[in-house]
């Protein structure tokens, strides 16, 4: 008998700026480490106004994580310090493993009505691949699979497998898995996970009950962290609702983390700072160029 997953925590997202001022919604973070592991951060970048987000993610480094981008409205213009460039556009998503380091700037581009709308999640690298090649995967809109199931549930896929169908994203050490759900009214939906994954679910539009027995429906701009167990459910009242279900294996480490850059030890910290000073960060070529 599968154990049924109930909410462990519920967290709203709070309004904060990064980069050179983007003004956005932060999901989960520093402060919530290690609930997530192996999530570090998800931020949800949202809005009709050009002022809150033009100013962009000027150059910044990265080191020991991996950055996951999802787009869906506008576009995102990327570039790093060793010549790759390119776009991400609605529907798409991006994988970069930042690994030993890249330095990059992200800026966001809104359509003709101002409206941009983008996720970015963080993911740990274990420590035996902190210092890994960089590489990106692209993965654009006709390259993410959709379920319609009988439910008229509509799945995105692109990581995991559900219903049969496998998402392009493979081959990545926290074995993860990243769904962007939409579910009808007087629906629902059941997904088997590993049982000690870590699985949590951020409401988009619209609203649902994320557990057996919820008492009352989660709002968007709200994240839902399940506790340990097989079975993930959730279903709608008079409303419909979007969200995305990632899932993830833990790695269960050591966590040293100062702004972009995320190792296991403040002495693997200081020294990843010490060679972004001196010149000597980037260790690596990149695996692959931007289409």
């Amino acid at each position: 008998m599968n154990t049924i997953r109930a909410i462990q925590h519920e967290f709203a997202a709070k309004s904060t700026r990064e980069g050179a001022g983007v003004l956005l919604k932060r999901v989960f973070g520093y402060h919530q480490v290690p609930l997530f592991d192996p999530f570090l951060l998800l931020d949800d970048f949202h809005s009709e106004n050009p002022d809150d987000y033009s100013k962009g993610f000027p150059w910044h480094p990265h080191r020991g994580i991996e950055t996951i981008t999802y787009l869906l409205f506008g576009r995102v213009e990327h570039m790093d310090s060793l010549g790759n460039k390119g776009i991400i556009r609605a529907g798409d998503a991006q994988w970069m493993t930042a690994g030993s380091g890249i330095i990059h700037q992200e800026m966001p581009q809104g359509e003709e009505n101002g409206r941009l709308w983008g996720i970015q999640l963080w993911s740990n690298l274990p420590s035996a691949q902190k210092m890994t090649q960089p590489q990106y995967r692209e993965i654009k809109k006709e390259d993410i699979p959709v379920v319609t199931l009988d439910s008229e549930a509509k799945i995105r896929i692109i990581s995991g497998k559900m219903s049969g169908v496998q998402g392009p994203v493979q081959g990545i050490s926290s074995e993860p898995e990243l769904y962007d759900i939409s579910l009808p009214p007087h629906a629902s939906i059941h997904h088997d996970f590993t049982e000690e994954h870590t699985v949590f679910a951020y409401i988009l539009e619209g609203n649902g009950f994320f557990a057996p027995g919820a008492m009352h429906p989660t709002l968007p701009e709200h994240v839902v962290l399940f506790s340990k167990g097989k079975a993930f459910s959730i279903s709608t009242e008079e409303d419909p609702v979007r969200f995305l279900l990632v899932g993830g294996k833990p790695f269960s480490e050591p966590v040293a983390w100062s702004g972009p850059i995320v190792m296991n030890t403040e002495a693997e910290l200081r020294q990843a700072f010490e060679e972004y000073r001196n010149g000597t960060f980037l260790q690596h070529a990149s695996t692959k160029t931007f289409a």
